[in-house]
């Protein structure tokens, strides 16, 4: 909660100045332009986009709070849940002054959670089982316990077969 806290008083708070580019709507043409820029500047530019939500990869599996699921649909959810958190900030951010939505950063955002789930999380819910696992031992055995008597509801009496 904190994480996003903070995310979003980085996003969403309004700036001043002197010139307001257009929002970029158009999938990857940030980041080819960054690209085009050169190799450096765009990873120091990307990078940030890519680090901002990826804590969301792991912190959502945790509020879960579930290790046995199954680690592709834990991945969807957490993808998921991501992009939907990252295209929020980008329609919030078309309301803020100053603030410019694009859409290249909650694509790079949504893959900073899917890298950071995929880097993290199945490796910790596997040491996790391991650890809480108990040894397999042979099957208890349970005495076997007989029917027992049947009673006749409706006369008031008990009836024994």
């Amino acid at each position: 909660m904190v994480h996003l806290l903070i995310v979003c008083w980085l996003m969403l708070r309004p700036r001043t100045v002197p010139w307001v580019p257009a929002p970029n709507l158009e999938p990857l043409a940030s980041i080819h332009a960054e690209l085009a820029r050169g190799t450096w500047q765009a990873v120091w530019h990307l990078g940030g986009s890519v680090l901002l939500l990826a804590p969301l990869g792991v912190l959502l599996p945790l509020a879960g709070g579930r290790l046995n699921v199954s680690p592709l649909g834990s991945l969807a959810r957490t993808v998921f849940a991501g992009a939907m958190i990252a295209l929020t900030i980008e329609v919030l951010q078309s309301g803020v002054p100053g603030q410019v939505p694009d859409i290249d950063t909650a694509l790079l955002s949504t893959l900073g959670v899917a890298l950071a789930h995929l880097a993290v999380v199945p490796g910790a819910r596997s040491r996790l089982r391991r650890r809480y696992e108990h040894p397999r031992g042979a099957t208890p055995k349970i005495s076997r316990v007989g029917l027992a008597p049947q009673a006749d509801v409706f006369s008031g009496g008990r009836t024994y077969l």
